[in-house]
């Protein structure tokens, strides 16, 4: 069978896969989050027990107690939440490689942005990727761990460093999701290294007679804090390839960090909202960055006012530009369909598109890194051509 068309399917199960097993760990992040901030004093006056919690869910009844640090004994059976953590990180990462890596030249190198070998920017990309843990974990065991608000400014400050070298380094789609693996690596990482390493030193403790170290939950949970901020920002960032007037700009590393901001006042919103404290202009917040992004990075209009090319014109830039992917039967070795179903054949094919050609031609978008060699000419002549309503003639 065709290489592409194997990984096409590649690239639809370990999609399906990562977005179940992340549902389960952001839901049950989430969740525990939640619990957290909504425990009530305990009634039954014991002093292990932090707070407590009664729900109501499916028709039945549940009473929830956290410890301090820890009960009196282990009870039988303990559930542990991991594997959903691990395998969205598995998944992922498969899903990274895949299209990221395997296809550098296409997706991750972008000669207009900074012309480097497939091999390089590889490289450069797994470095990033370990960097990024290595360098968070040592400043969250660092002396600067103990202050959170200290600590989450020089967090938010090295995310900007790491999103503007990430932009300058790769193409835009590939910078975003660049910086998307390596905010997820952090995340998974604080479970794997973290969080169930702690956990799991509570328990044998316990198992030996001994009082659990208190500093593994205190550990464990500014870890989980921390994830629970970063979990909207990199969703954003798992749907951004649909969307190039996100990646594509001069200022992506911007709109990059802007996002990452509104993601983070939504979250902070729930997350009072969760304690009793309705702070709506955190909402109102994330909603006037999101504006400012819209307003900021809308297309200028000079071409619209351009003569429009005639059609046979359009038709020969397509089939020069465009076809090599969006063809019944692609020529480019790397796609054994056309993308998302998208074909520029027929002149019919090419005016049913057009507005969809215009918004992926006018944000260089398309083609990716510039593979046919599209010039500035001839991007003005298409997007003058839809605005001036495609016409037939």
């Amino acid at each position: 069978m065709d290489a592409a068309y194997l990984a096409d399917w590649a690239n639809l199960l370990l999609r399906w896969l990562h977005l179940i097993a992340g549902v389960a760990w952001i839901g049950t992040s989430f969740y525990f989050i939640s619990l957290d901030n909504q425990l009530e004093p305990a009634k039954d006056g014991n002093p292990r027990v932090a707070g407590e919690q009664w729900s109501v869910h499916g028709g039945g009844f549940y009473h929830k107690q956290k410890y301090l640090v820890a009960p009196e004994r282990l009870p039988e059976k303990l559930h542990w939440f991991k594997w959903e953590a691990y395998w969205t990180w598995i998944s992922g990462f498969a899903l990274f490689v895949l299209i990221y890596w395997f296809q550098a030249s296409t997706y991750l190198v972008d000669p207009a942005v900074l012309d480097m070998p497939a091999w390089l920017a590889v490289l450069i990309s797994a470095a990033m990727l370990v960097g990024g843990w290595v360098g968070y974990d040592l400043l969250c065991r660092s002396r600067y761990g103990e202050n959170e608000a200290l600590l989450g400014a020089i967090g938010i400050a090295a995310l900007a460093v790491v999103a503007f070298l990430a932009c300058h380094l790769f193409g835009g789609r590939g910078a975003f999701l660049q910086v998307g693996a390596m905010t997820g690596t952090i995340m998974v990482a604080n479970v794997a290294m973290v969080i169930i390493p702690g956990q799991r030193k509570m328990v044998a403790a316990m198992q030996q007679g001994a009082a659990p170290d208190p500093k593994y939950g205190r550990w464990g949970k500014q870890r989980s804090v921390h994830n629970t901020y970063l979990t909207l920002p990199v969703l954003f960032i798992m749907i951004s390839p649909h969307y190039p007037m996100t990646y594509q700009s001069s200022w992506n590393w911007a709109v990059l960090l802007a996002i990452g901001l509104a993601g983070a006042l939504t979250r902070q919103f729930f997350v009072l909202r969760q304690k009793g404290r309705n702070a709506v202009w955190l909402p109102a917040g994330a909603a006037a960055v999101v504006a400012l992004l819209i307003w900021a990075g809308a297309p200028e209009r000079g071409a619209a006012s351009a003569e429009a090319p005639p059609f046979a014109e359009v038709q020969a830039i397509v089939a020069a530009r465009c076809a090599s992917c969006h063809a019944a039967r692609p020529t480019d070795e790397a796609f054994a369909a056309p993308p998302k179903g998208v074909m520029l054949e027929t002149p019919q094919q090419i005016r049913r598109w057009a507005a969809a050609t215009r918004q992926q031609v006018q944000t260089e978008a398309m083609p990716p890194g510039n593979l046919t060699g599209i010039t500035a000419g001839e991007r003005a002549r298409l997007i003058a051509w839809v605005a001036a309503g495609a016409p037939a003639e």
